[in-house]
């Protein structure tokens, strides 16, 4: 169907592109140099063929594949994100591309002895005989989200070339600052005008998923006491002690390195402090509603006894709630996850139905009333030099997209 040298040369020159975004920025998009691809992808859809291309004053750009059916259907959306992870560097990406992959190590940087091995990465061994691409062990490689992106370009592209596969109107979108939590802010879904769209955001091949954690953040300050440790008995306070204090007096399995599936976490991700002053920031996850309001509870409470030990408030929190788990208004509409599954199954996928251990744009738009699962990208080890994707896992997401925008047509033809 898609052939997979095409979208090896459309993935790299998006992959190239550096777009990393800047969590510390609030301006829209968060750096400049996410509205290079953007341009690119502009002018890409227009040469394609695709109508109502708007590229926005904010960075979210917008286009439209006209339905060629002579009745209604539904209007399906398809959204990826342009920005890459600030958790590493996606700065001049040099790709490399390893045909029919025999199941050893990759060297990904002989100089730096980087090594992407099977025995460390077992889902490696699933794609002997693969295309796959790796980075240099020097950057992350981006398919967290230009994977998406080639994916849903090239199924535009596709259905446009092959008029005789039936389908109705389709929406896609390229969103700025998904990794830094903003990618729905500014999303404009009257104007997005879908039914319901999916995220091409997911991991490895088959992945399919309607639940995700229900996330906040949280900022704890700890204000000491300096005085000169020679004379300190009695009047030193130090907020370094304080907040280990706070940090032990949390679950300590209850952590991100020691869960999986449905069990939440407290994630201590940064620490900066001296004896005067230290502060920790957390993220705080939990798939179960009333244990994500438990664990925010936990924070307060132990912040309330260590200001009661110490008589005084030398303890301050910032609570801040991020996202909810969308399974919550996905549930109602459950047939838009059926759609999908019914389509990887009749091209030969094993559908991965699984909660997200993160977020996506779709949890946050379908709160915002456009009701949006996420479906697999096929990349693996996003955020990092080990990052790596298959070639035909892009080409069956392909066919995913393809297959659903089909497959919606004809079930209300029989309407």
């Amino acid at each position: 169907m898609i052939e997979i040298e095409n979208i090896t040369k459309r993935f790299i020159k998006y992959i190239t592109i550096d777009t990393e975004s800047d969590p510390n920025n609030p301006k829209f998009p968060s750096t400049k140099k996410q509205w290079n691809l953007a341009r690119v992808l502009k002018d890409e859809l227009l040469k394609i063929g695709l109508s109502d291309v708007y590229l926005d004053d904010n960075c979210y750009l917008m286009a439209t594949l006209p339905s060629n059916l002579a009745y209604k259907t539904p209007t399906i959306g398809f959204i990826s994100h342009l920005d890459t992870s600030p958790d590493f560097t996606g700065a001049n990406v040099k790709p490399q591309i390893i045909r029919n992959y025999d199941g050893k190590d990759i060297v990904l940087n002989k100089e730096k002895n980087i090594i992407l091995s099977p025995s460390y990465f077992n889902d490696l061994l699933q794609y002997k005989g693969q295309t796959i691409i790796t980075t240099d062990g020097t950057t992350l490689l981006g398919a967290d989200d230009k994977a998406g992106i080639t994916e849903i370009v090239s199924a535009m592209e596709y259905l446009i070339k092959n008029p005789h596969i039936k389908h109705g109107k389709i929406r896609i979108c390229f969103t700025p600052d998904e990794e830094v939590g903003k990618g729905a802010h500014l999303f404009d879904v009257d104007k997005f005008g879908a039914d319901w769209a999916y995220t091409m955001d997911g991991s490895q091949i088959g992945e399919l998923e309607y639940e995700n954690f229900n996330a906040a953040s949280a900022k704890i300050y700890f204000q000491g006491k300096i005085v000169h440790p020679g004379y300190a008995k009695n009047k030193m306070i130090n907020s370094l002690l304080i907040a280990n204090e706070f940090i032990t007096s949390l679950p300590s399995k209850e952590v991100p390195e020691q869960t999986e599936n449905y069990e939440g976490f407290f994630h201590l991700h940064d620490v900066k402090g001296n004896v005067e002053k230290t502060t920790l920031e957390y993220i705080i996850r939990d798939h179960d509603y009333d244990r994500f309001e438990k664990r925010k509870k936990l924070i307060e409470k132990i912040v309330q006894s260590i200001n009661e030990k110490y008589h005084h408030n030398c303890v301050t929190v910032e609570l801040k709630d991020q996202y909810y788990n969308m399974k919550k208004k996905i549930t109602p509409v459950k047939h838009i996850v059926t759609l999908v599954e019914e389509v990887m199954r009749e091209i030969g996928i094993k559908p991965l139905i699984k909660p997200i251990r993160g977020g996506t744009d779709g949890s946050q738009l379908s709160y915002k009333g456009l009701p949006c699962p996420n479906i697999f990208a096929g990349g693996h080890n996003f955020h990092g030099p080990f990052e790596y994707i298959p070639a035909e896992s892009m080409c069956k997401a392909v066919e995913v997209i393809v297959g659903v925008a089909n497959k919606n047509a004809l079930n209300y033809l029989k309407k």
